[in-house]
Parts: C-alpha cells; sequence; structure tokens
C-alpha cells in the first residue's frame, strides 16, 4: 500500500458501514480520503477520529446525493480543484429497497437504479476522465457489489435489488474491457459480500426492524472491517495483477 500514500480516494457512501469502514482503513494507510454522502454529520466525526488516532492520512466529507448527476459533476470539480483528481474510486454507496416485481413501487425502484447503476457509472466515468487528463496509468475503480449480483435469492422483496448489482457485475467487467481497449494499466474490480452486519437490512426492512434485527442474528456475519481489509488486499495487488471479483459469504451462510 505505500505506493498509494499521499493519493486521492473517492468513497460514496461513506457516513456509515462498509464505507465508513473503507475510508479509514484508507487513511490509516495514508491516503487522502473524499468521503461522501447525502449527509456528512458522521464523516465529520470519522475525519476526526482519524486526526486524534494521528493516521497518516487525511478524510474530508463531501456532502452529495449520488442520485443527483449535477452534484457528482460538482464534486468531482471540488476534488480536481483542492485535490488535482481521483486515483482511486470506491463505489460503495448503494441501497435495496423492498420492492417486489410483481407489486413494487416504480418510484423505490427508480431510486434504486439511481443510486445502484447510474450513480456507479457516472463515479466511474468522471473518475476515468480525472484519471485520464493527469496521465494516471496505475489508478484503480473499486465497486462494492453483492452476491445478489451473481445468483437470485427467492426473496421478492431484493428481486430488483439484485437486477441492480447484476448490472454492477456487467458494468465492472465491461469497465475491465474497455480499459484493455484504451491500454491503460488502470485496474478494475468489484467486491461481492453476503451478508455484512452493517444498517442496510434495517432500511430495506425499515417497517419491520425486528424482522431487520433477525437477519443478522441467524449467523455470524461478515463485518464492515472485512469489506475493508478485502478493499486493502485488492489496492495492494502488484500492478501486473488485476483481481475481478472477490465473493465473499459468512461461513455460515447458506445461499
Amino acid at each position: 500500500m505505500e505506493r498509494w500514500a499521499g493519493r486521492v480516494a473517492l468513497v460514496t457512501g461513506a457516513s456509515v458501514g462498509i464505507g465508513a469502514a473503507v475510508a479509514r482503513a484508507l487513511v490509516q494507510h495514508g491516503m487522502k480520503v473524499v468521503g461522501c454522502a447525502r449527509s456528512v454529520d458522521k464523516i465529520e466525526k470519522l475525519a476526526a477520529e482519524c486526526q486524534s488516532a494521528g493516521y497518516p492520512g487525511t478524510l474530508i466529507p463531501y456532502k452529495c446525493d449520488l442520485s443527483n448527476e449535477e452534484e457528482i459533476l460538482s464534486m468531482f470539480s471540488a476534488i480536481k480543484t483542492l485535490h488535482q483528481g481521483v486515483d482511486v474510486c470506491i463505489n460503495n454507496a448503494g441501497l435495496a429497497r423492498p420492492e417486489p416485481l410483481l407489486s413494487g413501487r416504480t418510484e423505490g425502484w427508480r431510486t434504486m437504479i439511481d443510486v445502484n447503476v447510474m450513480a456507479v457509472s457516472i463515479c466511474t466515468r468522471e473518475a476515468y476522465q480525472s484519471m485520464k487528463e493527469r496521465n494516471i496509468d496505475d489508478g484503480h475503480i473499486i465497486n462494492i457489489n453483492s452476491m445478489n449480483g451473481h445468483s437470485v435469492v427467492p426473496q421478492s422483496v431484493v428481486h430488483f435489488y439484485s437486477a441492480t448489482k447484476y448490472a454492477v457485475t456487467a458494468l465492472t467487467e465491461g469497465l475491465r474491457q474497455e480499459l484493455r481497449e484504451a491500454k491503460t494499466h488502470i485496474r478494475a474490480t468489484c467486491i461481492s459480500p453476503g451478508l455484512v452486519e452493517t444498517g442496510f437490512a434495517f432500511k430495506l426492512h425499515d417497517n419491520d426492524p425486528e424482522r431487520a434485527a433477525a437477519t443478522y442474528e441467524s449467523i455470524r456475519c461478515l463485518k464492515a472491517e472485512d469489506m475493508a481489509n478485502a478493499v486493502i488486499y485488492v489496492l495492494s495487488a502488484p500492478p501486473h495483477v488485476q483481481i475481478g471479483d472477490i465473493q465473499m459469504r459468512p461461513t455460515e451462510q447458506i445461499s
């Protein structure tokens, strides 16, 4: 990770869960991390914790609604002005709404598409353009995917969400191919976890907190820190090694 010291990483959805753990880990390894979310209160608190702990990097909170393209473009413009550009882009932000295919609300579907697919694509494009204009040839784009992007489970509330994550699987491989066509050494990776103990289930089942809690109580789940370790592993790979996808589940998870 030494080569990433002082370099700039963007982590979307950095206020809680996986995003916060990834942001912290990158700061521990000396990176300048722009952490964005719709609300930055928790990122500001995390930044203060990182500073107090004496971590060599810095965490810069940035308020951004990823469902709004103008806000994403404004964020990249600000990063260019203040920090030259993005060297590592971690597309972590994602959400699920309980909207089955036969009865779901279009609004919920659209929200998932906007954040899970469109924002990932826009951030990826802008990160690549940032690298290209500065002749950065060793950048990395990492998409936080899901095992739901590799198999469809028999739970109607996550079927549309699963479709958005299948899109992330296709987008990551398509990105890898386009980067090869562009004759660049910028790498593309997705990390696909099973159950991770975060606030994810509580947002999915926001009307049924008991069901959400039960999701994490049935087995010993992955932790956000496990995901952060996976990101560090991917970034630590030597330049000639491209890790395409890491699929990781809790040992006790069945599907």
